[in-house]
C-alpha cells in the first residue's frame, strides 16, 4: 500500500475536522482556541497539499485528497454535533396540549416563558425556551411525548445572561 495516499487521506480528515471545529470556536467567542486550531489546520493542509501537487500526474492522489476532504467534513460535523457547545433558543407553538407541555417541560427543569400570540386560526400560546444545545434531544423527546403535533423553531444563541438555565452539578 502506498503510505503517501494514506497520509493524504488522514491528513485531510484531520485538517478539515480542525477547520470545522475552528469555525465553531469562533462563533462561540473562543478566539484563542480558534487561532490555535487554525494554525494546526493550515500546517496539515499545506503538508497534504504538497504531496498532491508534487506529482499532478497521479489522479489517485487527487481522488484521495478529495475523499479525505469529504470524510473530514463528515467527521467535523459529527464532532460538532457531539460537543454541542453553547445555547439554543426554541420557540414552540403547541397544537393541542399547551398546559401539559408547559408542566412537562418545567418538570424537566427547562425554563419556559409563555407569550400569547395571534395566528391564522386564533389565539395560541408561544413557549420560549432557552437551553443548552446538548439538552436539545431531551427537550425534543418531551415535546414528542406530550404534543407531537407542536411546531417549533430552534435558533442558535451566541451567549446568554441571566434567566433559568440550570448549570451542571459538580
Amino acid at each position: 500500500m502506498d503510505f503517501t495516499l494514506l497520509f493524504i487521506f488522514v491528513a485531510r480528515i484531520i485538517d478539515v475536522t480542525f477547520g470545522t471545529t475552528r469555525v465553531l470556536m469562533l462563533t462561540k467567542g473562543k478566539r484563542l482556541l480558534a487561532a490555535l486550531l487554525g494554525f494546526c489546520e493550515v500546517s496539515i493542509y499545506i503538508t497534504a497539499l504538497s504531496q498532491v501537487v508534487t506529482k499532478l500526474d497521479s489522479p489517485m492522489k487527487v481522488f484521495i485528497y478529495g475523499l479525505g476532504f469529504a470524510c473530514g467534513t463528515l467527521v467535523g460535523g459529527f464532532i460538532e454535533e457531539k460537543i454541542a457547545l453553547g445555547y439554543a433558543m426554541v420557540q414552540l407553538i403547541p397544537k393541542l396540549h399547551a398546559s401539559q407541555l408547559i408542566i412537562a417541560l418545567r418538570q424537566e427543569n427547562f425554563g419556559v416563558t409563555v407569550v400569547e400570540g395571534k395566528g391564522r386560526t386564533g389565539t395560541r400560546l408561544i413557549l420560549n425556551v432557552m437551553l443548552r444545545r446538548k439538552d436539545l434531544p431531551r427537550f425534543i423527546s418531551v415535546v414528542e411525548k406530550v404534543d407531537p403535533e407542536s411546531f417549533f423553531t430552534i435558533f442558535d444563541a451566541r451567549s446568554t445572561k441571566g434567566g433559568y438555565i440550570l448549570r451542571d452539578k459538580k
